[in-house]
């Protein structure tokens, strides 16, 4: 296709050569109408005749070899019928023979005939076909006619010129304007203009060709005359139709409608109608019917011929609108049809119809692809043979009872269908499927069947019966030892049998704790999911947080005969410090659980880009290469037996997924297999190089600190001790002989004494003995630190509060020191506010025992009247579903009145509280704990910190300086 700029080009050169065609076709005419000599005219005619025939052949010549196909032929049949019918002429005006000049001009007639034929117009159909014969015969009739009348009016032509040339000439002329007509009037759009130069062309050349005959036949004829101006005006239209640019052609079309059947109408019947005016005039030469009947019968034929055309442009107008109409309204059904097509193929569920055999009719692209077939391979099949699975004992289902029969047979629409579909490929797909029949004007004309695949749905259904079934199993198993322990304590089997009943007591305990670590662990699991835990992020040391976790495990671990190795860490993470202690005590668990005594536990971090990659290794079991994955799912188990004997839920691996996950890291089990060993490892995002400083210690409290006295014989012994208990906030006395430790105690009242027993002097058991027998030290607490075991020397043993074998764990010196200070009567009042009456009674128990003074409200009203008529509570314990208005209208009171705005608050609720709300709830030092999470030991440890903190007795705080159960904001 060429460029716009030179179809641009073309066309300017076409108006160009029009302008100088008609310039010289009217300077022709000007010089035979004017008052030159015949002779000079004649020698006009003949020279501008020759040149015509020279420009239409050459014109024609250039076009052939422009175009390819049949419209090269076409041109290149013109062009040497132009240069054959010239040189016929120059013969015949040369030589004097114009028999074979005329059957030369015959032969290149015959040569335009073939061009016309081959131009490739508008291939009509139907009516169009029929019309166009007609016409053909009415303007070859008509033409043909007028040639004969005038060769029959020609006596010397009669006498002189044979048969052939004499009736052959009229004949190629009515069949040269036939074509010539049809050209012109059946032309496409695209072509229309070198079209209608050609056929007009010939139409011209034809009708000079029928003026010479009858001209002729009255020896009224000869060259110089207006005549020769329609063999030139042909010529030349010829030629302007080659040098049109859409003459090469266009493909052939088999449509109706493109053509001109006015102007075809007009130019037959206008043929027709000189032919019938030459009739009229040979009657009335040869004196036959009167003139006034004659010019009736021509004003007739001109009604008709005038009728005709009106009814013809009348039928084009209305074929054209109804063409309009008809592509307007095939245009809308198209678009109905493509925005139907389009729905069909974005609904995600699968729909196929059916006809009323049950033989597919369509299938869009959800259900091709579920059905695993392309659409057309599952047209024409019968839907319930193609599709329906076979019973389990592989009969084939009755048609008559299928939901698409019911549909199609009764019109019944089936809604939420259970089935199975069978792919092309063999597999089954559980779907749910809606039939609806298909209506047309009140007739069932087949039915519509959209499906689903449920196989996820179905995996699920199977996931969740399967977790109710485990966790209905892991509730009932201690539900059942409870119920038992306490039904046998309740009956009083053991009434005289107290050890029994003891070993009952503790079963109930054990079970109690498992079934709320299994409960915590659902709830855990469930938050996770929904995405509804929020994370507190914060820079938090790794050996920090490996360090709580250890501690929360040693015991596990000091029972099972594990060591646990934690390598010491520099890196500081981006964390939630609690979930993530929560993780590592899970990973811990896991591993000692799994590993055989005397084995070592070791946790390792190595940095990794942006990451730290924390890992738990053991020297257990080891893990199957295919269950390395499977362990993280809820409740998997590599072995249930074992998993059962040691305790655990198997939702551990899977919580502490999500939570690394929920922090943006990973989780992954490693392992060579049985035998060899596991290794769990997970990612956390280091901190940020500006915000990863390990926090500053807050500034402790001087007010009345600690006082520990320690006694040892040996100084270094004494000196590292002090610096382990300074470092936590207390004032450390320190003494190397027993009497030195009576003096001081009479002296300093110290708050604990850390007594060695082998002194020099008065030994550390002579030492604590005196302490027990007067009644002023009776009370100080007191921590044996000896290489001697408390087995070995019993009597000791039971005056001493609590007990360490060299060597010690610092911090299970500070723990043990902050423990038995805590025993010692606190002598605070304490406000219990909680609406249920059992776990009420047991938090105040718990902390009675503590040696806290309790008052307890089961209401917010209640709560007010205990804070208008008694004394002002040192600490609040609040539940804040508690009926009477709620737990935060009654924080809001106690922040109006003055003195209790800044008194320490425990929250101790069902549900996490979120850390807007806990913003919200603040007063002084703050703790929030979960009742699934934090037993009632938790609450008096808690509790007890928070006094402690207000007291200034700062050795009771955490390694950081922060509560250790607390979650301030």
């Amino acid at each position: 296709m060429g460029s716009p700029r030179s179809a641009q080009g073309s066309r300017e050169s076409f108006v160009r050569w029009c302008w100088v065609g008609g310039t010289a076709l009217l300077l022709f005419v000007v010089a035979l109408a004017g008052p030159l000599e015949q002779s000079v005219r004649q020698q006009i005619s003949m020279v501008a005749l020759a040149a015509a025939g020279v420009v239409t052949a050459v014109s024609c010549g250039w076009r052939a070899v422009q175009s390819r196909g049949r419209r090269r032929r076409a041109w290149g049949a013109l062009s040497l019928g132009g240069v054959v019918g010239l040189a016929g002429n120059v013969y015949s005006g040369l030589a004097g023979d114009p028999e074979t000049g005329d059957a030369v001009y015959i032969a290149a007639l015959l040569f335009g005939v073939v061009g016309l034929s081959l131009f490739p117009a508008v291939r009509p159909r139907g009516q169009d076909l029929v019309r166009m014969l007609l016409d053909s015969v009415v303007v070859g009739g008509s033409v043909l006619y007028i040639a004969l009348f005038a060769v029959a009016l020609d006596p010397v032509a009669q006498a002189t010129q044979p048969a052939f040339t004499a009736y052959a000439l009229p004949v190629v002329d009515a069949l040269l304007a036939t074509l010539a007509v049809q050209v012109l009037t059946r032309s496409s759009a695209a072509e229309r203009v070198p079209l209608v130069l050609v056929g007009g062309g010939f139409v011209l050349y034809t009708v000079a060709d029928v003026a010479f005959a009858l001209l002729s036949a009255t020896d009224g004829f000869t060259f110089g005359s207006p005549v020769d101006a329609g063999w030139v005006g042909g010529y030349l239209a010829i030629a302007l139709a080659a040098r049109h640019p859409a003459a090469s052609g266009a493909p052939v079309v088999t449509r109706s409608g493109e053509g001109t059947p006015v102007l075809g109408t007009v130019v037959t019947f206008c043929l027709f109608l000189a032919a019938a005016l030459t009739r009229v005039t040979q009657a009335q030469g040869g004196a036959g019917l009167p003139w006034v009947a004659n010019a009736l019968w021509v004003a007739v034929l001109v009604a008709v011929v005038v009728r005709q055309i009106l009814v013809v442009v009348d039928n084009e107008s209305l074929r054209h609108g109804l063409e309009r109409r008809v592509r307007e309204r095939t245009a809308q059904l198209r678009s109905l049809a493509s925005e139907r097509e389009r729905t069909l193929e974005s609904v995600a569920d699968g729909i196929y119809g059916v006809d009323l055999q049950g033989r597919v009719t369509f299938v869009n692209a959800a259900a091709a692809h579920t059905l695993g077939a392309p659409a057309g391979e599952l047209v024409g099949r019968d839907a319930h043979a193609t599709f329906h699975a076979p019973a389990q004992d592989g009969t084939r289902l009755p048609a008559d009872n299928c939901y698409i029969t019911e549909a199609v047979r009764d019109g019944i629409t089936v809604t939420a269908e259970q089935d199975v579909y069978l792919r092309l490929d063999g597999k089954e797909v559980p779907v749910e499927v809606t039939a609806s029949p298909l209506r047309d004007d009140g007739r069932i004309r087949g039915a519509v069947v959209a499906f689903r695949d449920v196989t996820e749905r179905r995996e699920m259904e199977n996931i969740k019966d399967e977790f109710v079934s485990v966790v209905s199993h892991e509730l009932r198993t201690p539900l059942t030892a409870i119920r038992g322990a306490l039904g046998l304590l309740d009956g009083g089997a053991f009434h005289d049998a107290p050890e029994q009943a003891a070993r009952m007591v503790h079963i109930a305990l054990g079970s109690s704790e498992r079934l709320a670590r299994l409960v915590d662990d659902i709830l855990d699991v469930e938050r996770l999911d929904a995405g509804t835990t929020q994370l507190e992020l914060a820079d938090h040391p790794v050996g920090e947080l490996v360090a709580a976790a250890v501690d929360q495990v040693s015991v596990l671990a000091d029972e099972a005969g594990v060591t646990l190795a934690p390598q010491h860490s520099t890196e500081v993470v981006r964390a939630d410090a609690e979930r993530i202690v929560q993780t590592l005590t899970n990973l811990l668990g896991n591993a000692v659980k799994f590993s055989p005594p005397g084995s070592t536990v070791r946790v390792t971090s190595v940095p990794v880009g942006d990451f730290v990659e924390l890992r738990v290794e053991d020297e257990g079991r080891g893990i199957p290469p295919d269950k390395l994955e499977a362990v993280f799912r809820r409740f998997e188990q590599i072995d249930a037996s074992t998993t059962r004997e040691r305790g655990g839920s198997g939702l551990g691996l899977p919580i502490a997924r999500s939570i690394v996950e929920l922090h943006g890291g990973r989780l992954w089990a490693v392992s060579e297999g049985e035998g060899h060993g596991s290794s769990f490892r997970f990612t956390l995002r280091r901190a940020a190089p500006e915000t990863g400083r390990a926090p500053e210690p807050r500034q402790q409290g001087v007010q009345a600190p600690t006082r520990v006295l320690v006694a040892d014989d040996d100084p270094d012994v004494v000196e590292v001790l002090r610096a382990v208990l300074e470092a936590r906030g207390y004032d450390v006395v320190g003494v190397t002989d027993g009497q030195a430790v009576l003096d001081v105690i009479d002296d300093e009242h110290p708050d604990v004494l850390v007594l060695d027993l082998a002194m020099p002097g008065t030994s550390g058991a002579e030492v604590l003995n005196r302490l027990r027998r007067s009644a002023a030290t009776a009370g100080v607490p007191v921590v044996v630190v000896s290489g001697t075991r408390p087995g070995d020397v019993l009597e000791t043993a039971a005056l001493a509060d609590d007990w360490l074998v060299k060597p010690v764990d610092p911090a299970r010196l500070i723990e043990t020191v902050r423990d038995v200070i805590r025993r010692q009567p606190h002598h605070s009042r304490i406000l219990v506010v909680e609406d249920d009456d059992d776990l009420r009674s047991v938090v105040a128990t718990v902390l009675e025992n503590g040696g806290l003074a309790v008052r307890q409200a089961r209401s917010v009203e209640e709560a007010r009247g205990a804070l208008a008529h008694g004394a002002d509570p040192d600490l609040v314990v609040l539940d804040l579903t508690v009926s009477g208005g709620g737990g935060r209208e009654l924080v809001a009171d106690l922040r109006r009145d003055g003195r209790l705005r800044r008194v320490p608050l425990v929250v101790y609720s069902g549900a996490e509280v979120g850390t807007q709300e806990r913003k919200d709830l603040q007063l002084g030092r703050t703790v929030f704990l979960t009742k699934g999470q934090a037993a009632p030991d938790a609450v008096l440890r808690s509790v007890l910190d928070l006094l402690d903190a207000a007291a200034g007795r700062t050795g009771g705080l955490g390694e950081s300086g922060d509560l250790p159960s607390s979650r301030t904001p």
